[in-house]
């Protein structure tokens, strides 16, 4: 492969990322400002449950959906409103506050203490979940399915439970128990523990003072009112997922649940939930415990109502003058890979992992992601581990670049030859092509070996981009100067002149998604051009062209995507200059690069024209 036919492929690989930009700089964008505009259109709507949660059949299977006991149809004006209409018992620990809604026993108030909305420290914690008939209500239920034709009184919704053991607040040290007698020889307790991260252990029992066995099925359920607004960006999920067996990992989009209605999964084990970018909400029987799960969608009036949930196929057999009980889980809180890797060792939860969605290349996005939270620890600064992983990679590939570069610079040697050999064959292109061949062979050439450093690095970008988009580690993680946040784009803009011109161009239909253009993106479209400058241009007008163009695009291309990623590539190109520089002229290649440079400034000579007239 000669020089020029390197810089098709190269131009044919750029172009495939400019595709993939597509995605994230217009549709994405769009399809956001969509959504957020029907979630708070939704939110003004009546929001109440309209779910069923699907009865257990004795053998397991599972069987129409029997109505569940609605909950109030009140609506709240505000979050604050919902929270003070029901006794509560408080959650505090140094990673959650909230609390517990003793109607339907509900953990449906949780804001996650270490996380705010924005950079500034002053701004609001996040907030996770929410009580029915607020706007955006968002909770986490237990209880108990009856067999098939069983009659027996139940705690529903609307159940208002008592706390048992005194206690007001809910810490990892103190755990919370909540009763209620269901007047008919049923007396149902429900112990709520937490650890000091985000695990919530949920202990069900009943005690039975009838005269006669009862036969229960414990269920779970997350449900979700509205629609969030989400990024919907291909390398990451963000919707109701689970681990569900043999099913493996399964994931809906909430559009596609909206046109599904309601997907079950019977006879099968695991853990399901609703997953947002940095955040998890999930219901988790005992590890190796049979389920029946559901992913479901409903709506109230035009509000959407999202729920997973799973009913255990084995019942709970409570004998007469008896207690049995069961035990099950919730996570609720940030995606953090070291908290949720424990779980996952400690209870031996199914590939709990799969909460953060690693991507198509997690055999490297999770290596790449451990890589950057160590260099973190040493360097502290998120954004100089960034710098540092660069340097690794380019050390890694180095021999494979070194014996590019070589070939690059003994192509260059015999480009007279070559040339030669094209004008001399070149109404014979299988002549011309055999001539080549014997060149490359005696030359000891490999002209595919400048292929192979820009297609083996397209798996390692996209692992690093995937790290930066995706870890939470990387949010609001600061760099130096104006770069206060590595995963948000840079600040910046030049079409406002840095901010002395009061307006916003984004907003402006069709081209606002691509007039946001920050410093650092300027700098790596600085350093792509110079790196394609490092090689003289190619003699086909139409890759010139190509070439001339590619740096301008992928500056804009590259002003939305996270600062973090843009500090790597303008930073892997300076590397790359560097490096092809000092290879290339060890193996006795000439490297006019300021040369190349200065020819792009100088005025063109017109082509000669034609004598005849």
């Amino acid at each position: 492969m000669n020089l020029d036919n390197r810089n098709v492929i190269l131009a044919v690989v750029l172009s495939m990322l400019v595709l993939f930009g597509w995605q994230f700089l217009v549709a994405g964008p769009q399809m956001e400002r969509a959504q957020q505009q029907a979630r708070i259109a939704a939110e003004q709507q009546v929001e109440q449950e309209a779910l069923a949660v699907p009865a257990a059949n004795p053998d397991g299977t599972v069987s129409a959906a029997t109505p569940a006991q609605p909950a109030s149809a009140q609506t709240f004006a505000d979050r604050a409103s919902a929270l003070a209409a029901s006794t509560r018992v408080a959650i505090d620990t140094e990673d959650l506050a909230g609390s517990i809604n003793l109607t339907g026993a509900r953990i449906d108030d949780l804001r996650l203490e270490k996380y705010r909305e924005t950079v500034d420290p002053e701004s609001p914690i996040i907030t996770l979940l929410s009580p029915s008939g607020a706007p955006g209500g968002y909770y986490v239920e237990h209880g108990w399915a009856p067999a098939a034709g069983a009659s027996v009184a139940l705690p529903d919704s609307n159940t208002v439970w008592a706390v048992e053991n005194g206690a007001t607040t809910l810490t990892a040290a103190t755990p919370v128990t909540l009763v209620w007698d269901n007047g008919q020889g049923l007396i149902f307790r429900r112990t709520i523990a937490l650890d000091e991260h985000y695990l919530f252990t949920i202990t069900q029992s009943v005690e039975n003072t009838g005269a006669g066995d009862v036969s229960l099925f414990p269920y779970a359920r997350v449900v979700r009112q509205g629609t969030p607004p989400v990024q919907n960006f291909f390398i990451q999920h963000e919707g109701p997922i689970g681990v569900l067996g043999n099913n493996n990992y399964v994931s809906r989009k909430y559009h596609d649940l909206q046109n599904d209605k309601q997907v079950d999964f019977a006879s099968t084990t695991g853990w399901l939930g609703i997953a947002d970018k940095y955040w998890a909400t999930a219901v988790l029987p005992q590890p190796g415990a049979g389920i029946n799960a559901r992913f479901a969608y409903s709506t109230q009036g035009t509000t959407p109502i999202y729920q997973t949930n799973y009913v255990e196929t084995q019942p709970v057999v409570v004998p007469a003058g008896g207690t049995a009980s069961s035990e099950s889980f919730v996570f609720a809180g940030a995606k953090e890979d070291h908290v949720i890797s424990a779980y996952q060792t400690e209870h031996g939860f199914d590939r709990l992992e799969l909460l953060i969605d690693w991507g198509w290349f997690h055999f490297l996005t999770k290596p790449m992601h451990w890589l950057l939270v160590t260099l973190y620890g040493l360097l502290g600064n998120f954004g100089l581990a960034v710098l540092a992983v660069t340097i690794i990679v380019k050390a890694i590939f180095f021999p494979l670049a070194s014996r590019s570069y070589a070939s690059m610079a003994a192509m260059r040697r015999v480009q007279p030859e070559m040339k030669a050999i094209q004008e001399r064959l070149k109404e014979d292109r299988a002549a011309q092509q055999q001539a080549m061949m014997e060149l490359y062979k005696k030359e000891k050439i490999n002209p595919l070996s400048g292929c192979w450093p820009i297609l083996i690095q397209i798996p390692v970008f996209f692992a690093l981009y995937t790290v930066i988009f995706i870890s939470i580690e990387m949010r609001h993680a600061p760099f130096f100067g104006w770069i206060q946040d590595l995963a948000a784009p840079d600040p910046t803009n030049i079409f406002t002149l840095f901010g002395l011109i009061p307006w916003n161009p984004t907003v402006l239909p069709v081209v606002g998604s691509f007039l946001h253009l920050g410093v650092w993106p300027v700098i790596m479209g600085i350093t792509m051009w110079v790196q394609m400058k490092l090689n003289p241009p190619p003699p086909d007008p139409t890759q010139a062209m190509i070439f001339n163009w590619m740096p301008i695009i992928f500056t804009f291309m590259l002003g939305a995507f996270p600062a973090g990623l843009v500090i790597y590539w303008a930073w892997n190109n300076t590397l790359s200059v560097t490096q092809q520089w000092v290879i290339m002229k060890r193996h006795g290649a000439e490297v006019n690069l300021f040369g190349n440079i200065l020819d792009t400034f100088r005025k063109k000579p017109k082509p000669a024209e034609n004598s005849k007239s």
